[in-house]
């Protein structure tokens, strides 16, 4: 297969990438930067597209079997003030409209397009989702609505797109767990805010491997929740961390003082979220990682 990933070097698309090839399949991957265009590595190149224009995007695409956007600055760097809230969501709707029209000008569209969204989708609580459960109302919700909203019209050119609401992403040394580990590097780990929201993860070798799965399955479209079937408290994910790490487990971090120092950004880990893949299940798939302890202690050993 050939794919075209927009957002390849992020933590996701370096995965799907990696496993993509190592599964013989062609990839390219669209870069914002000149020094990495054009770059060849196996069955990957590199190619050289601003985000912008759906000209330059055309003769990306036109030909390849399917796109996967992965598009978007990361919500968790930077604080959420009024400018950055405008950033994330233009990173992520400017070259999602770009990719729409490019599609709109190939002579021979892919016919696939995986759109990466987030599983904030739901909003925060204890109560479990599916995919066929409500938006919620707050910041996030709104944000993964726009997000998803923003490819639609490729179902009206006859392109089958899959929307794939990410949980937590593990793995090691960047991202959450990274984050999640520095307390217990420096011995002070313990239980943030109650302790007791959830925290829906999934292991990276899952969400690089679920991706490819739907994109394979044809007959497969609509949403898909990318998390792990056994959701686990913020308490139990501190408690595996520090048997991993060997560190102790005993100073709890208040949520008021994660609502001083992030702001509204705290929601990422004081508001929880029980999310199942329900549809993932029913397609069939089987995961590697649906321990959560299992996880962790594969992505830390050495």
């Amino acid at each position: 297969m050939r794919i075209v990933i927009i957002g390849g070097m992020g933590l996701i698309g370096r995965a799907v990438t990696e496993m993509a090839t190592a599964k013989g399949h062609f990839v390219v991957v669209t870069s914002r930067t000149t020094h990495s265009a054009g770059a060849v590595s196996g069955n990957v190149v590199r190619q050289q597209w601003d985000g912008k224009s759906a000209e330059d995007l055309r003769p990306i695409i036109d030909g390849l079997d399917a796109v996967i956007n992965l598009a978007g600055e990361s919500i968790g760097k930077g604080l959420w003030t009024s400018k950055r809230k405008a950033e994330l969501l233009q990173s992520r709707l400017v070259p999602a409209q770009a990719l729409v029209e490019a599609l709109k000008l190939c002579q021979e569209p892919p016919q696939t397009l995986i759109q990466a969204s987030a599983i904030g989708y739901y909003g925060t609580g204890t109560d479990e989702k599916d995919e066929d459960s409500t938006p919620g109302t707050d910041y996030l919700a709104k944000f993964a609505a726009q997000w998803e909203e923003s490819t639609k019209a490729v179902e009206e050119l006859g392109i089958r797109r899959v929307i794939i609401r990410s949980g937590i992403v593990l793995q090691k040394g960047e991202g959450v767990l990274t984050q999640l580990m520095l307390p217990f590097k420096l011995m002070v780990g313990g239980p943030v805010g109650s302790g007791k929201q959830i925290f829906s993860w999934i292991h990276i070798r899952d969400e690089a491997a679920a991706i490819l799965y739907l994109l394979k399955k044809s007959e497969f479209s609509g949403v898909f929740n990318l998390t792990a079937p056994k959701p686990k408290s913020n308490s139990d994910m501190g408690r595996v961390i520090a048997k991993a790490m060997r560190r102790p487990y005993w100073m709890p971090v208040p949520g008021f003082a994660l609502k001083l120092l992030l702001g509204e950004m705290s929601t990422l880990v004081l508001d929880g979220q029980k999310v199942m893949p329900k549809r993932l299940l029913e397609a069939g798939y089987i995961f590697c990682f649906d321990d959560l302890e299992e996880a962790v202690s594969d992505l830390l050993k050495k």
